[in-house]
């Protein structure tokens, strides 16, 4: 029985991990198929629009038959992302018929019924209640009053251990090579009030870990101009503090290289965030992030991750990197290199630039060939695995916290306080792991390293 589609693994080093379903079902009750695509704030949409679905009466199937119709949540962020995101649409219809899409790639309707003439209804990003209707109209919602009417608790399509914490929408940001916010609009910060209650019933509901994500995270509270509600002051300084006062592990994504970054250091140094910062450099050479339309500071860069060391050792810094953007020379790519070479950032993602439509990096003049892209793109690779093995390489020995994910019989899989969720690496426990349970944070000697993955004992 064919199930539904999923991200390809290394497609894009910001996917969201694969959905988890519950698909507990009632005799009679009205199902709905759900594709979730893309990142992890897609991942979050899905998350809400089956929350509402699901307090409605309607149960959840990963699977095309017995669903009364599929909902596809589209990516719009690369071509290739597209790509996916139309061949998920032509299975879902080919396997089910009944097809609603929404997402970031329901922004261009027309690119959509063009080919697809077929689906029920497109809608674009967070336009929740328009995907209700659509429900409603392709399957009526058939609840049981004694079991489905109650409030519900939220459904979450990622293991009970950790969840995605979104805080803002949109971005600010004018970046040549992307048109995020000509999708998801500019930023709009979620009170931080209401970010703390989704916070706290997260944790109380078993969470262990809180993965803090937004399309720029630094920005949050912006637009509020950091107001103060009900006790808590819209700053992403202020919410991480907030938060690490819940006893989680507060992981903080998508974090643009503001100067007021290094007020959240001290936190992580208290241990009351996690030492880990994912922030998106695209680049080093100053021309290039000039013709990105991004910040062209560095060397202030490598100044700023120094002291962010200073301040804490263990932190570990993420980033992701465009290669082959238009123009780019191979001196330009020698100075991405030589940059990497100074910051050694621990966990590093690399996109081969691509053109997506309305974007206006696509009238740049000396846009670079394929192959040059893919050459630049597996040298980039290289240095960057070196550089990952070498630090992980230092760390056996050493004694760590780490968090079970998945256990079989063949062992446990953990993440270190330096991994997120499917982007990064694990740390693998074949002995002495049969009392273990995924969401367990457990203490471990690593015993062994490879060139992203570790491997341990209790």
């Amino acid at each position: 029985m064919p199930r539904m589609s999923q991200n390809p693994p290394l497609l894009r080093p910001d996917l969201a991990p694969n959905p988890i379903f519950d698909t507990t079902r009632r005799e009679g009750q009205p199902t709905i198929g759900m594709v979730s695509l893309g990142c992890p704030k897609a991942l979050v949409d899905s998350e809400r629009i089956l929350t509402r679905l699901r307090a409605e009466g309607y149960a959840i199937s990963p699977e095309y038959k017995g669903a009364g119709a599929v909902i596809v949540n589209t990516c719009g962020f690369l071509d290739s992302a597209k790509a996916e995101s139309l061949a998920a649409i032509g299975e879902a219809l080919a396997e089910n018929g009944k097809v609603i899409v929404t997402g970031c790639l329901g922004a261009e309707p027309e690119y959509i019924t063009g080919a697809h003439p077929s689906v029920l209804a497109v809608t674009g990003p967070q336009q929740y209640e328009q995907v209700l209707d659509a429900v409603h109209g392709a399957v009526p919602p058939s609840p049981d009053p004694f079991i489905d009417l109650l409030p519900a608790s939220g459904v979450s399509l990622t293991p009970r251990h950790y969840s995605y914490l979104k805080i803002s929408e949109g971005c600010n940001h004018a970046c040549k090579f992307c048109i995020i916010p000509d999708m998801r609009g500019k930023l709009v910060s979620r009170p931080a009030h209401a970010v703390m209650r989704e916070a706290e019933k997260l944790v109380e509901a078993g969470v262990r870990e809180l993965l803090v994500i937004s399309q720029d995270t630094s920005a949050y509270g912006l637009d509020r101009k950091y107001a103060t509600e009900r006790g808590h002051r819209a700053h992403i300084t202020d919410l991480a503090r907030d938060l690490g006062s819940l006893g989680a592990w507060v992981r903080l994504h998508y974090v643009y290289p503001y100067p007021h970054v290094r007020d959240l250091i001290p936190l992580m140094a208290e241990g009351l965030v996690l030492p880990y910062l994912d922030i998106p450099f695209q680049h080093a050479h100053p021309d290039v992030l000039r013709r990105m339309a991004r910040p062209a500071a560095a060397a202030k860069t490598l100044d700023e991750i120094n002291a962010w060391r200073s301040a804490c050792p263990d932190i570990t810094l993420r980033s992701t990197f465009i290669v082959g953007y238009p123009g780019e020379t191979e001196e330009e790519f020698q100075t991405l290199l030589d940059w990497l070479d100074e910051a050694q950032l621990d966990r590093v993602g690399c996109f081969q630039y691509e053109n997506v439509k309305g974007a206006r990096a696509n009238m740049l003049p000396d846009h670079v060939p394929d192959e040059v892209k893919q050459d630049r793109w597996n040298r980039f690779m290289e240095k960057s695995q070196a550089i990952s093995e070498a630090k992980l390489a230092a760390k056996v020995g050493s004694r760590i916290d780490v968090i079970v994910d998945s256990v079989d019989e063949q062992g446990a899989t953990c993440r270190t306080k330096a991994d997120a969720p499917e982007i990064d690496g694990n740390l693998f426990i074949d002995e002495g792991f049969e009392t273990l349970s995924p969401g367990d944070i457990v203490s471990v000697t690593v015993d062994e390293a490879g060139e992203y993955d570790l491997w341990g004992t209790p």
